[in-house]
Order: structure tokens, then C-alpha cells, then sequence
């Protein structure tokens, strides 16, 4: 609404005379949309790149957009930032938050202030009604499609490292609900360590590097994203422990970056969970949706994603899915 009154007045400003047909403010932001886009840190993961560089070549001022980016792997700042974008006056705050819990009271900010707030690549726990549509990941059902693979390789028992992403943003929760759920149900699965790497590799290399050092067994790492999988991989690589197809030790990755994918073509890891990073294509739809006052006919829109296994997989799915 105000991005239409902008442009009414500045159309009855031409008409009068008082802005020319080649005046500045006829053409600054003019019928732009103004959205302002929170996401994660960009350097986050591989994943997250992939991420951020689609929102950036989607919403440009030659695709008719207005928008400012800010980056976050924090709660509170993300929600600082919303309120900054609030208070500017945006159209639309395109949101994937750091952690699920949080928002009701800047969304409904955001509500009372007239701005159409859209979700992206992650899920949060607030009333639906405070949001437009939420395009993301099933993390749950990765997580399970992961899990499911794990239990067909059949071992007689499963010793696990078990490391986790950022705690309490939706993919670890979903990434780590259905592993935990599987060691609770079976007397077999047994998870030796788990602890959060944050997405860094560094740190999921100290973590296993840790367990080595303590002495103990293990013949699973169930990383939740690429990077702390290859983080993991470089500490069994340094005490010379094998791992991958037919070796001592299971490797399990999230996100499927074309290296990671090359990993698994050589054997060198075991699987990797998809995760789709390019989500901006459908924001455009809705907006566009949205901005003709046409009622959406899904408010949730989740991402079709797989799971690849070494054994299976081709030059042709790392060239097709790999980020």
C-alpha cells in the first residue's frame, strides 16, 4: 500500500510539474518493491552460499526490487534487524531465522505495520497467521530419510559421533530428532559423543579428534552439514583410520556441495542428505501472487529434496545436484 501511494504521488507530482519526467525522484525506487531479506551468515556453509548468492541475482532492482540483506547466525540480531526493516518501511521481510523460537512479537510488528512476511529455507514456532508462506526443507523427514539409510547398512552395532549444527535452528532439530529418536528405540545404537560444531569444520574436526584421543570405538559419523563432515573426515585422516565404502568407519553428510558429491563418487564418504538452497524463485511467484490480490492455494511450500548413497550415485546427479 505504500509503495502504491508513493507512486500515485509521484505520478500527480509529474502531472503538476513539480517532478520531471527525468528527475531522480520519479525514477528512485519508483514501482520497486521494497523487501528487506535476514538470512544466515553467508560463510555459514557451502550451502548457505548457494543461498544467499540466489536471493542476490533474484532480488535486484532490473527484476523490479528494492532490497536490503542482513546476516546473522543469531537470534536476537536477526530480529533486531526485522525490526530495522519494520521501521523502514518494506513491503516485504523475507526471513530464514537462526532459531525457531522468538518471533511472534516482531512478526505481529510486523503484521500491525502492513509488511507481508515470508519464510524461507527454515521453519520457526509462531502462528502461522503472522506469516504469508514459508518455502523450506522438510528438515524432519531429512533427517529420517538419513536415519533410514543408516539403519538398512544393517551393522550389528552402531557407535556414533554425532555432530550437531547450530542448536535450535530447524535443521539441526529435524536433522537430530530422528537419529536421537532411532538410538532411544534400539539397544544397538549407541551415540558415543554429541555435541554441536556450529557448521564449522574446524571445530567437528576437534570433536572427533577428541574421541580418537579418549580411545573411543566408534564406526559412524552422522555430521549434520558437508563442511563438519569433512572437518570430521581430516581427523581420521590424520590417525590414519579408513572410512567410506567398505571401510572402518561410515561417513554421513547434509547439503550435497558438488565436492561432498565427489566424495561419495570416489567412496570416500557414504551419504549425503539434499538440501535445496534455491528457494528465491519461489518467493518471486508469491509476491507476485500476493501483489495481484490473488489468494495463495498453499501456504507451505516444501522443498523436493533426496538422499544420495555411494554405491548409487552418478557423475550425473553430482552434476545435476550438486551447490
Amino acid at each position: 500500500m505504500k509503495r502504491k501511494l508513493l507512486a500515485l504521488l509521484t505520478a500527480t507530482l509529474m502531472v503538476v510539474g513539480l517532478v520531471g519526467c527525468g528527475g531522480e525522484a520519479a525514477s528512485s525506487e519508483g514501482g520497486l518493491i521494497k523487501v528487506g531479506i535476514i538470512n544466515n551468515d553467508p560463510n555459514e556453509s557451502g550451502y548457505r552460499t548457494a543461498n544467499v548468492n540466489d536471493m542476490k541475482a533474484t532480488f535486484t532492482e532490473e527484476n523490479g526490487y528494492d532490497a536490503s540483506f542482513a546476516y546473522s547466525l543469531k537470534n536476537e540480531e536477526q530480529i533486531q534487524s526485522a525490526q530495522k526493516f519494520i521501521t523502514d518501511g518494506v513491503d516485504y521481510l523475507l526471513l530464514s531465522a537462526a532459531d525457531t523460537a522468538g518471533w511472534d512479537s516482531v512478526l505481529k510488528d510486523a503484521q500491525d505495520a502492513g509488511v507481508k512476511v515470508i519464510l524461507f529455507d527454515r521453519t520457526i514456532d509462531a502462528d502461522p497467521s503472522l506469516y504469508e508462506a514459508s518455502i523450506v526443507s522438510d528438515m524432519a523427514k531429512e533427517g529420517e530419510t538419513a536415519v533410514a539409510w543408516l539403519k538398512s547398512q544393517n551393522l550389528s552395532e552402531y557407535n556414533i559421533i554425532h555432530i550437531q549444527g547450530a542448536m535450535g535452528s530447524a535443521a539441526q532439530i529435524g536433522r537430530s530428532g530422528a537419529l536421537v529418536a532411532e538410538a532411544e528405540a534400539n539397544a544397538n545404537w549407541n551415540i558415543v559423543e554429541q555435541q554441536t560444531a556450529t557448521w564449522n569444520a574446524e571445530n567437528a574436526q576437534q570433536i572427533v579428534q577428541a574421541v580418537i584421543d579418549a580411545g573411543t570405538p566408534f564406526n559412524v559419523i552422522y555430521a549434520e552439514n558437508d563442511d563438519m563432515a569433512k572437518g570430521a573426515v581430516a581427523a581420521l585422516d590424520k590417525a590414519n583410520i579408513s572410512h567410506g565404502v567398505g571401510k572402518d568407519v561410515i561417513i554421513m553428510g547434509y547439503d550435497c556441495n558438488k565436492w561432498a558429491l565427489q566424495e561419495l563418487l570416489a567412496g570416500n564418504w557414504n551419504y549425503d542428505g539434499q538440501c535445496n538452497p534455491f528457494q528465491a524463485s519461489y518467493i518471486t511467484d508469491i509476491i507476485k501472487k500476493l501483489e495481484a490480490g490473488e489468494t495463495l492455494a498453499q501456504k507451505t511450500i516444501i522443498m523436493d529434496e533426496k538422499g544420495f548413497d555411494a554405491t548409487t550415485i552418478t557423475q550425473a546427479d553430482v552434476d545435476q545436484y550438486g551447490i
